[in-house]
C-alpha cells in the first residue's frame, strides 16, 4: 500500500502579505461601492422629497424640520469624503 504526499507547502510571510493586501483591497472596494449606491439612493430619496417640496406635499412647519434636512446634507457630504 502506498501512502501518498500530505505534506502541504507553507506560504511565506511575502505570499502571506501579498494575499492579506489582495483582501483589503477587495473589501475596501466593497465598502466603496455599498458606500455609492447608498449615496444613489439617499440622492434619489432627497430629489423625490425636493419635487413633493415644490409640488405643495411638503410643509416645512418648524425650523426643526429645516435642521434634519442641513444634518442629513452635512452627514451626506462628510461621509462622502471618507
Amino acid at each position: 500500500m502506498t501512502t501518498g504526499n500530505t505534506n502541504k507547502r507553507s506560504l511565506s510571510d511575502e505570499e502571506k502579505t501579498e494575499m492579506l493586501m489582495i483582501l483589503q483591497a477587495e473589501q475596501a472596494e466593497g465598502i466603496d461601492k455599498s458606500k455609492e449606491n447608498y449615496r444613489k439612493i439617499a440622492q434619489a430619496g432627497i430629489s423625490q422629497w425636493v419635487r413633493d417640496f415644490k409640488a405643495g406635499n411638503i410643509k416645512l412647519t418648524t425650523v426643526e424640520d429645516l435642521k434634519k434636512l442641513i444634518e442629513l446634507e452635512m452627514y451626506l457630504l462628510k461621509n462622502d469624503e471618507i
